[in-house]
């Protein structure tokens, strides 16, 4: 058995760890404190140079899958063959199954996400105790997890978050859901996004919210009062999704009306050159700031900083949407109010006027005048952000949560 004598569960991951997922590794954490065996299987090394205080928490051991087909050429293949060799039904039967999705999809992902299962199988699973496979992630992980699964016969299931529900093919999504023994998801929307492509599968579908730690976002005893210039802050990916050139145009609106503020760009990611240089166009690059990925507790220190959060998060072109930001709910557990718009499952957290503002995404307008609101109506802003720490403690407290999430793993799962 596992050091700890449980049987142990398999975790597949696109990448750990990784600074923007600390959902991810906060669940490892928790899990482990409720006395569940994990072993990491990552599809890709970290992309950063530093990690967050809570992984060196994290007792799992982590195996890292050959990254591509061409370095990994040989390990992939040798194993895949050994494998082929002592269980030819099985890994024919995965195959038969890998070609049917290549046919569908035509990526040539679906053969390299075959050879990590059979990688993975073959050598990183021997030994391990492994009685259940869970994937964080509905494309590439997932895909990994049910191959493997095929090939071993352990059973499996996963976790769908948000770009890898609204930009995969609904047909690859529904196979995974069929095979699966149940999903979890982190909102009631995609909950029901979920069960319409099952089209009455059966499978189980979950919703538990991630949370946060609340020991570690605590509200400062003296909320500051706002005055200008004002602080406002944005954390995000600097991609589509997180609709930022609206927010950027809401910010030039403020500008043009003689109010002053300082506003503070925490993140990075593809579009970075380009939201650098629209803040640059619209003339605000003396009133911006753009500091790039910072560790957990640099960002605690901007969030106690923070007159106010603003998000202006969109559905992309390729379907691509969030689910909750996390760092609404960060904002909200330390008294920062918080401007968004209604995209998604925004309104699962924000209540309008009540525990935030939102507004339709792609108005700077009306994102404008919710910003200036929150900064200067004192009488909303007092009673915002008591309701909104009263929203986050009650319903997004993520020991509560992953007590909830390890009472499904154990019904479903009833060896771990």
């Amino acid at each position: 058995m596992s050091p700890s004598g449980r049987p142990v569960l398999g975790m597949v991951l696109k990448g750990y760890p990784r600074i923007s997922e600390t959902f991810i590794t906060n669940e490892i954490l928790l899990l482990e404190s409720l006395g569940f065996s994990i072993h990491l299987f990552s599809m890709r090394h970290p992309r950063e140079s530093f990690t967050h205080k809570s992984v060196m928490g994290i007792r799992a051991a982590a195996d890292y899958l050959p990254q591509e087909i061409l370095r990994g050429f040989f390990p992939l293949l040798y194993h895949n063959l050994r494998l082929a060799l002592r269980h030819p039904v099985r890994y024919l039967g995965a195959a038969g199954a890998a070609f049917k999705r290549f046919l569908r999809s035509r990526k040539s992902a679906t053969v390299k996400h075959l050879l990590q299962a059979g990688y993975l199988v073959g050598k990183l699973l021997p030994g391990r105790d492994i009685v259940h496979l869970h994937a964080h992630f509905a494309h590439s992980p997932t895909s990994v997890a049910m191959f493997a699964s095929r090939l071993s016969g352990i059973p499996f299931s996963f976790t769908a978050h948000a770009k890898d529900i609204y930009t995969s093919d609904p047909r690859q999504i529904r196979e995974k859901m069929a095979l699966s023994r149940f999903v979890v998801t982190c909102t009631d929307y995609n909950r029901r996004h979920l069960i319409g492509i099952a089209a009455g599968s059966g499978t189980p579908v979950h919703r538990v919210y991630h949370g946060i730690d609340l020991g570690l976002f605590v509200r400062p005893p003296e909320p500051r009062l706002p005055e200008m210039p004002y602080r406002i802050l944005t954390i995000a990916r600097i991609v589509p999704k997180k609709g930022l050139q609206t927010v950027y145009r809401a910010l030039k609106i403020l500008r043009d009306r003689g109010i002053r503020f300082e506003h503070t760009l925490i993140g990075d990611g593809d579009d970075r050159k380009k939201i650098l240089a629209f803040i640059a166009e619209l003339g605000l690059s003396d009133a911006c700031r753009w500091l790039g990925t910072l560790p957990h507790e640099v960002v605690l220190t901007h969030y106690r900083n923070a007159d106010l959060f603003v998000l202006g998060c969109e559905i992309a072109e390729n379907g691509d949407r969030d689910g909750i930001p996390n760092v609404y709910i960060e904002a909200m557990a330390m008294g920062v109010p918080v401007v968004g718009t209604r995209v998604s499952a925004a309104s699962e957290l924000i209540s309008h006027g009540r525990t935030g503002l939102l507004v339709p995404p792609g108005a700077p307008g009306e994102l404008a005048a919710a910003v200036h609101r929150l900064l200067t109506d004192d009488a909303l802003r007092a009673r915002v952000t008591a309701a909104a720490r009263d929203r986050v403690c009650r319903d997004f407290d993520n020991r509560q949560l992953i007590r909830g999430l390890a009472e499904i793993y154990r019904r479903e799962q009833p060896l771990l």
